[in-house]
């Protein structure tokens, strides 16, 4: 008997089918444009989750995936959870009501670094308990602050630490870094970091080194304010150098007109740096106004030492106030002037979203004394604006540049970074790709922090995956209304469970505190 040709081809196929690997799934991911963290180009690919983890990235053709949930990814992207490496997010996570960790959530961010600017919660034992016992809602990577450790240790004095002091400083960051700390970070600008030297830098560093700890850096100068920018990081790379330790510059930028197009000349420095064979990168959020206090913005280090009373005390003296007026002016002009700083965060509501122009044209007086009336009952934290858009670009378009939201309550940064990068600078602007923004979101910034099997979507390690729409993820966050969730994440999944679901939170906590 003669078979029909269309039956031996369908007997053909049923014996392939057969033959497919079976892969049995929790989640099976299909039909989306897939980045996986380091190509540069997308695939169409299925992603198997089983667990925790990636079992399977490739041609589903190719194999028999069996899965509990089943999501159709048809025009989406799908890619690596982003990393944040520079936020002020441990004062949400430390809190219950706060700790589901929204703001990054919903820019598609799965694991934020917690710590910068010489700031962190101490010890780092004590947090990762509180973190794990409330739960989390993204992953955490905890680092130690030298400003906090200095604190402790020597106070806000303006002063050098004793050699008794440096050692301790010492021993409390060996205990940091063996009880699960990512590395150091400083805030070289900010008051009690600024008080120390180099060498009190270095020789803590090299602690962190021991333990294969980073050194990421907060610039003892942004602009003008000092030494100057290209001094800062200068002083950022020889730490580097002679700690033997990868050094990662925090939110790189050119701050103010007196430093403004310095970007090239500074590029081309830490390449040259690179190229010599030191780990330096540096990490960026996609923004024109930098955030701080008014305090750190515009008095001088030297004047508030001690702290605040003491820099009321100084201020109420004869013989200083008049300095201290003069250097608070020179600093509101390296900001930009009056006009080009924004309160965003007062005690007293009739302050917020004014200029401090409008400010002190309201009470009647110079801005740089209007800078201590509003100080007196306040601790407010202003927008600068004062960076150029050719600045941005030249610092963005480097591959060892990545992306972070230094998110702070009051600017836009905290609830749009990722999002506000992939719309203006990928869609609009056309600084970067689309793989180029997704690399240096995930598995660059990974690479960089030393975190394990997390930034790329490859069999073994963790799912960490968000699914976005192309043509509706944007930032909704603005100066006027900063707290406004981004838009356009279909779906996140944190150690291989749904925490955003059609685009609405779940509810669920999945993050963890990371280990080196």
């Amino acid at each position: 008997m003669r078979l029909h040709p269309s039956f031996l081809i369908l007997c053909l196929l049923t014996v392939l089918a057969c033959s497919k690997q079976e892969i049995q799934a929790d989640i099976h991911i299909k039909n989306g444009t897939v980045y996986n963290g380091l190509d540069s180009t997308s695939q169409q690919q299925s992603i198997a989750i089983k667990g925790e983890k990636i079992i399977f990235v490739g041609d589903e053709a190719s194999v028999n995936i069996i899965a509990t949930e089943t999501i159709d990814a048809t025009g989406h992207i799908v890619c690596p959870g982003f990393i944040d490496p520079h936020t002020h997010a441990d004062q949400d996570l430390k809190k219950p009501k706060t700790s589901h960790n929204l703001p990054y959530l919903m820019q598609g961010v799965t694991t934020v670094v917690v710590g910068n600017d010489g700031r962190s919660l101490f010890p780092v034992d004590t947090f990762r308990a509180v973190y794990e016992k409330h739960g989390i809602g993204t992953n955490v990577v905890m680092m130690t602050g030298h400003g906090t450790l200095r604190n402790l240790v020597v106070g806000r004095s303006n002063r050098k630490a004793s050699e008794e002091e440096m050692l301790n400083m010492q021993k409390a960051l060996q205990r940091e870094m063996e009880n699960g700390s990512f590395g150091l970070t400083t805030g070289l600008f900010y008051a009690p970091g600024s008080y120390s030297d180099t060498e009190e830098v270095i020789a803590l560093a090299k602690v962190s080194a021991k333990y294969g700890g980073i050194y990421e850096s907060h610039l003892r100068d942004e602009g003008s304010y000092s030494v100057g920018l290209k001094a800062a990081i200068e002083e950022a790379i020889e730490i580097g150098r002679k700690a033997d330790i990868p050094v990662n510059i925090a939110h790189i930028k050119c701050l103010g007109a007196d430093v403004w197009q310095q970007s090239s000349e500074l590029v081309k420095l830490i390449e040259k740096s690179r190229a010599e064979g030191l780990d330096v990168t540096a990490n960026q959020y996609p923004y024109d106004a930098s955030s701080t206090g008014l305090l750190p913005a515009t008095v001088p280090r030297w004047a508030e030492s001690g702290g605040k009373d003491s820099l009321f005390i100084r201020y109420n003296q004869k013989d200083l106030r008049q300095k201290i007026l003069e250097e608070t002016l020179a600093n509101i002009t390296r900001r930009g002037g009056p006009d080009k700083l924004l309160l965003v965060k007062v005690q007293d509501s009739t302050l917020l979203n004014k200029t401090l122009l409008e400010i002190s044209e309201a009470l009647n007086l110079p801005a740089e004394q209007t800078v201590y009336e509003i100080m007196r009952n306040n601790d407010p934290k202003v927008a600068s604006f004062n960076m150029t858009t050719e600045d941005i670009h030249e610092f963005m378009r480097q591959e060892w540049t990545v992306t972070c939201s230094d998110g702070t309550i009051g600017h836009p940064r905290k609830y749009g970074s990722f999002p506000r990068k992939y719309r203006k600078y990928v869609k609009e602007d056309k600084v970067i790709s689309v793989a180029r923004f997704i690399n240096n979101s995930s598995a660059k910034t990974a690479s960089i922090f030393k975190i394990p099997n997390r930034g790329v979507l490859q069999e073994g390690y963790f799912a960490d995956v968000i699914i976005f729409d192309p043509e509706t993820f944007e930032d909704k966050a603005d100066y006027t209304n900063a707290f406004e969730q981004s838009e356009g994440l279909a779906y996140s999944i944190i150690n291989g469970d749904f925490v955003v679901k059609k685009g609405l939170f779940n509810g669920k906590l999945n993050g963890r505190v990371l280990k080196k």
